[in-house]
């Protein structure tokens, strides 16, 4: 089937930074993202990685765990920890492919992760979905049990967040948040207290490119959310959990 123009996901008008090592995972992911028109630019190295973040603003992020001088989850790290980089969304694509390597670069703040051998195809389908999340696309097929995507901000407590904006503040004091960590947060605040379990949360935040999301992937990033947000597990002002269910929205409380 043609795709149309009109179907296929705008350009980001900034680069895509590929960061390996190995020259030919280089030459074979760029030439990939190439050809679907994206604007390419690679590191070999982490501090190469980091000044390339700081020049290009990258769209995007592909990046490789097992790196000379500065390894990829302490590249992770480093971007998540600064103020204008802290959203950058980061696909890693790494020969460390168990479920703890997985689950590691998760919490460090990967918002995707593919272990290699890889398909280049497979790339460019998390590529592609990641843009699309990270430029407030909706979904084609939302979650069961979630609305649409609200045309104004969402209050809840003293939590606004903005889609319009990818904005999030707790009493006026922004908030960063990677995109899946907005995204997550965007979908249990659209629940209004419905209970989402974690295969409804994959579906709000990853779509239909889950083939090798984990179910504990939403464990980590809630987790992650919740110190981001300074929320407590046990008295949530926001994000609550269901044992053996899944998450919701926390009731709201009277501010003082």
């Amino acid at each position: 089937m043609i795709m149309l123009a009109m179907d296929r996901p705008p350009l980001p008008d900034r680069p895509i930074l590929v960061v390996d090592d190995d020259a030919k995972i280089v030459r074979l992911v760029r030439t990939y993202l190439e050809r679907e028109g994206y604007r390419v630019v690679t590191a070999a190295d982490g501090p190469a990685a980091l000044d390339a973040i700081e020049t290009h603003q990258p769209a995007l992020v592909v990046l490789d765990l097992m790196l000379p001088e500065l390894d990829g989850r302490a590249v992770i790290r480093a971007v998540r920890r600064d103020e204008e980089a802290a959203t950058t969304p980061i696909l890693v694509l790494s020969a460390r492919g168990t479920t703890l390597d997985r689950i590691a670069g998760l919490e460090d703040g990967a918002d995707d992760y593919l272990p290699k051998p890889f398909s280049p195809a497979e790339l460019v389908v998390r590529v592609k979905a990641i843009l699309r999340r990270a430029g407030g696309r909706p979904d084609p097929s939302p979650a069961p049990g979630t609305a649409s995507l609200p045309e104004g901000p969402i209050h809840h407590n003293d939590l606004v967040l903005d889609p319009a904006r990818h904005e999030v503040s707790i009493s006026g004091r922004p908030i960063q948040l990677t995109h899946v960590e907005f995204r997550l947060l965007q979908a249990l605040l659209e629940a209004d207290g419905r209970v989402l379990t974690r295969d409804q949360l994959l579906d709000a935040v990853w779509g239909a490119d889950q083939s090798e999301v984990l179910d504990r992937t939403i464990d980590v990033h809630v987790r992650r959310l919740r110190d981001k947000l300074g929320d407590d597990a046990d008295t949530p002002r926001w994000v609550a959990t269901v044992r053996g269910a899944g998450y919701r929205s926390a009731p709201p409380r009277e501010l003082a």
